[in-house]
């Protein structure tokens, strides 16, 4: 029975270009990249926002990955069935060339910043495919360490041909890659591991020395990838191997899945628990140096981690501005109301922060800035990820109980939110690690400074919390450097924020963004604390985010 007419509802957020309606993405481009690049990531953009897309996502979730350890002959197949929509995202998150493609291309050609703007505008359609992508993109310079494996397998995990079908090396066109580190003692403490690996008498093959590995591993993500990177230990230390999903004879591997992971987001993705059961594999890098092999994946999939938590906070913050912009209370819109304006503006100088500070890195790989890299990265990897499920719920917040029901895409996000924050290192083993860096590699301190002095001259609080960086860096390296790691790591972090926005976008975002975060007294605990920002500037920042 129909009571009454149904008003004042908002409408699908759906039909719109997520790469062309970001401006930081789009700037990004224009200052760093290739005009080129443009087309393909506005493809990929309009796809990211169509109504196909989201219906893909929908389904990925609600119809998640379920663990088949037997066939029906009962044989011993351990593999993991997906939703055909999980597939869609990822042909075209392949197809696009988010995976290793940006590591064959030329140094001069932007790559790695062409993928960033894809990945960022990607990840807003659902961000759980894309924790295999970001793996087999970090793959490839992890396997540098070995050019024959090198030549063997980057063109696979750069190919942008999507095939699902497990199958040896000598019939694939293209590879995914997952990884193996953590271990039930240890956790983020992969020396702990107990993983045994055996070198296998006479067994060099084209590559290296071959091993047996016997083992568990408590989180093996993305167990259906075509080949891994494992850590384990052998007489002489913790080690790195590359493990194949399926061995050249057809065979499968001995990796025994023993369940799937129950998890709060990140639901469309498969993340298992793994038996090694004398499993092949062959050594990549130095014997007992797997944790040197290994960091250079770890400082990709960070990268992305900046990039994807980005994403997500994009899109909470677009929905909530979508909603506000069509919703009516008190007597006006939601947007119009001085207190939701301030709530949506502060949250879109984080957003942007967060964005820039993100694709300023892979720009940086792609300009041979590798102190920069290692030192931004580190920072932004604790900082903007542990700003997101903030961010998040303040947005899902702006919807009321809209917000908290499926159907409006704010609870996905909401429980996707504290992912990147955990993943490759929870915030004490970033904050650690930025210490670590500063203090055994003093180049990342220069290029920092570099960085930062571009900005000087512009504001006199920025200039203020550049001053106070050689303190901090000092007190990094004395006893009382662990205590104080978070409130050095969030004060490098958003001092690099403004320094970028300072650089590279409106005034009126990067004064907005300095009052709020740099005065102590400009800003309070939560978002929709600015002050001193007047009503013009309010919607220049508005009028921004929404594009």
């Amino acid at each position: 029975m129909q009571t009454h007419d149904v008003v004042n509802q908002v409408p699908d957020f759906s039909g719109h270009d997520s790469f062309g309606t970001d401006a930081v993405a789009v700037e990004a481009l224009q200052r760093w990249g290739r005009p080129e690049d443009v087309a393909g990531l506005t493809a990929l953009g309009r796809l990211a926002g169509s109504t196909v897309t989201q219906s893909w996502a929908d389904d990925a979730h609600r119809d998640t990955p379920r663990l088949r350890t037997h066939n029906r002959t009962g044989q011993r197949v351990d593999e993991v069935d997906y939703a055909r929509s999980y597939h869609d995202l990822m042909r075209v998150a392949v197809g696009h060339g988010l995976t290793a493609e940006a590591w064959t291309q030329p140094a001069d050609s932007g790559a790695h910043l062409r993928r960033a703007a894809g990945f960022v505008t990607w990840s807003r359609a659902e961000a759980g495919h894309l924790c295999p992508v970001s793996m087999t993109y970090a793959a490839a310079p992890a396997l540098r360490s070995n050019p024959t494996l090198a030549d063997r397998w980057v063109p696979l995990l750069a190919s942008r041909e999507y095939d699902p079908v497990l199958r040896p090396f000598g019939q694939r066109h293209s590879a995914i890659a997952g990884m193996g580190m953590t271990e039930k003692q240890g956790g983020s403490d992969v020396r702990a591991n107990v993983t045994r690996a055996e070198a296998v008498a006479d067994g060099a093959v084209e590559g290296g020395e071959t091993y047996r590995l016997t083992g568990h591993k408590w989180f093996f993500s993305a167990p259906m990838s075509d080949v891994f990177l494992v850590l384990a230990t052998t007489p002489a230390g913790v080690t790195c191997f590359l493990v194949p999903r399926v061995l050249d004879d057809g065979s499968r591997n001995a990796l025994r899945l023993q369940r799937l992971k129950d998890k709060l987001g990140n639901r469309s993705n498969a993340s298992s628990e793994v038996e090694l059961e004398e499993a092949w594999a062959v050594r990549v890098g130095e014997d007992g140096r797997g944790i040197r092999t290994i960091l250079d994946m770890v400082s990709s999939t960070r990268l992305d981690c900046i990039l994807g938590s980005s994403a997500t906070m994009r899109e909470s913050v677009t929905r909530a501005l979508h909603h506000a912009r069509h919703r009516s209370a008190f007597g006006a819109r939601l947007v119009e109301q001085p207190l939701m304006r301030n709530v949506l503006a502060d949250l879109a100088l984080e957003v942007e922060a967060a964005e820039l500070l993100g694709l300023r890195m892979a720009h940086a790989v792609d300009a041979g800035e590798g102190d920069l890299a290692r030192l931004g990265v580190a920072l932004g990897k604790f900082w903007v990820c542990k700003r997101t499920p903030p961010v998040v719920a303040e947005a899902l917040e702006c919807l009321g109980g809209a917000g908290y029901v499926e159907e409006n895409g704010l609870a996905r996000l909401y429980r996707e939110a504290p992912l990147n924050s955990i993943w490759e290192g929870s915030g004490n083993v970033g904050a650690l690690d930025v210490l670590r860096a500063m203090t055994r590699e003093p180049a990342t301190v220069a290029a920092l400074d570099k960085e930062l002095s571009a900005a000087r001259g512009h504001d006199r609080m920025l200039d203020r919390a550049i001053d106070a960086v050689p303190e901090l860096v000092a007190t990094a390296a004395t006893d009382r450097g662990p205590w104080q790691a978070r409130r050095i790591v969030e004060h490098l972090a958003v001092t690099l924020q403004a320094s970028l926005l300072t650089q590279h976008s409106p005034t009126v975002v990067s004064e907005a963004f300095i009052a709020g975060r740099l005065d102590a007294d400009g800003h309070g605990a939560t978002f929709g604390s600015l002050d001193d920002v007047g009503a013009a500037e309010v919607t220049q920042i508005l009028d921004r985010t929404w594009a």
